[in-house]
């Protein structure tokens, strides 16, 4: 359970309605008049008899936690959580009153690396699960910059909420939505084009700089994309990967990358998706603290295999490794290694920021990591890497294809 003061508002109208609301105890008609009663104002009638709600989802209730133990939590940090939740929904295949969600999420981060990492941790699992996917991302500043460039700025909650139907209902009749919504047609006229733009990624991208050039927003939401895209062409990926316009995810906490999963061989709609929110804890007192997560949702995947007839035993690996972030002129080099280590099935992560040495070797020691990975520029000119352990302290050098044989 968690207070409605703090689920309310974070999911969207339509969120909202699918709270399941708990009665208050005791009398719980107390605080409401009889007047109250006869107008049947459900709204207001529920808010005075109903303090609290099971959780829409883990994330809010993960930034409330977050706020409440800050100073015990390391930053950034990084947690997996696997709880039902519960929508007061309509049930039918692929959608339930009570399912579970396994949430991977990073907070007190501004790196684009998180949503690499959240995208390589989606492309690992469903290869394990031997599910073929399709990873498509946007970027809510995209949509924002949009719904600037269409003069309709004050509606961007109605823009996405409608876009994010797209899937479900057409596209005619998100345009019928977006009408009855108030949105004008000249808005419309100009989102049309935008939303049926074709080709491969760069050539979206490119299209976007002309269309929203005049958008700072936008811009910046279309730089961000470039820069996780870029990250991403580096390493290959079992998913397919493609950037998804339409694409809005109607909650309204995301503020910069959209993520969202589907399976390629069977219609059941998402099965991850997530993104970046850059003040959700902002609602709980704490300010300027940004995160970013995906949501895996375990009873859609069961369905999937289930129709695929895929199951396959799992082995989990406790985290051991991580990778020092000497910036971006060792970047390229260090996310090999990272490579090189995950493919060795040892769960592993390179710091976010290039942050001073001893501060990276402090959060690796809180973590009680074993290893520290360490390659600045003497490293990468011999092709090698220094480890670093650290429950002995000692450092060993070793070349980068001799890893494998090190960690056996």
């Amino acid at each position: 359970m968690e207070n409605l003061s703090s689920l309310l508002g974070k999911y969207g109208e339509e969120g909202d309605k699918l709270l399941f609301r708990i009665l208050n105890s005791g009398d719980f008609l107390s605080a409401a008049g009889d007047d109250d009663l006869l107008k049947r104002e459900t709204g207001r009638l529920s808010s005075l008899i109903c303090e609290k709600g099971l959780r829409y989802d883990l994330t809010v209730p993960f930034a409330r936690y977050v706020v409440q133990h800050r100073d015990e939590i390391v930053f950034p940090f990084k947690r997996y959580q696997i709880q039902p939740v519960w929508r007061a929904d309509r049930p039918q295949k692929g959608r339930y009153r009570e399912f579970f969600q396994c949430d991977v999420d990073v907070i007190g981060s501004d790196s684009l690396l998180n949503e690499f990492e959240l995208i390589k941790i989606i492309d690992e699992v469903f290869s394990r699960l031997d599910i073929n996917t399709v990873i498509k991302i946007n970027n809510r500043k995209i949509l924002s910059g949009l719904a600037e460039m269409s003069g309709e700025s004050d509606r961007i909650t109605d823009i996405t909420i409608a876009i994010d139907k797209i899937d479900k209902i057409g596209f005619d009749a998100v345009i019928e939505e977006l009408k009855g919504k108030g949105v004008s047609a000249s808005a419309i006229g100009k989102l049309r084009p935008v939303l049926n733009l074709t080709g491969n990624t760069n050539a979206k991208l490119k299209k976007l700089e002309d269309i929203l050039a005049s958008s700072e927003t936008g811009m910046k939401g279309i730089s961000e994309l470039r820069t996780l895209v870029g990250y991403i062409d580096k390493f290959s990926l079992n998913s397919a990967f493609e950037l998804d316009l339409t694409l809005a995810r109607g909650l309204n906490y995301y503020t910069g990358a959209i993520i969202e999963v589907k399976s390629k061989d069977v219609n059941i709609g998402s099965i991850c998706g997530g993104g970046r929110y850059d003040d959700l804890t902002g609602i709980f007192g704490m300010q300027g603290v940004s995160g970013v997560g995906v949501s895996f949702g375990a009873d859609r995947i069961y369905d999937v295999l289930m129709h695929l007839n895929r199951f396959e035993t799992l082995k989990a690996h406790g985290q051991s490794v991580m990778v020092v972030n000497f910036g971006d002129k060792e970047l390229d080099y260090n996310l090999k290694i990272l490579d090189v280590i995950h493919k060795l099935g040892i769960s592993a992560e390179i710091y976010p920021e290039p942050a001073k040495i001893k501060k990276q070797m402090a959060y690796a020691d809180s973590k009680k990591i074993t290893y520290v990975l360490i390659a600045g520029e003497d490293e990468i000119t011999y092709n090698q890497v220094t480890i670093k352990n650290m429950q002995t302290g000692e450092q060993v050098k070793t070349g980068l294809m001799e890893l494998a044989s090190f960690f056996k």
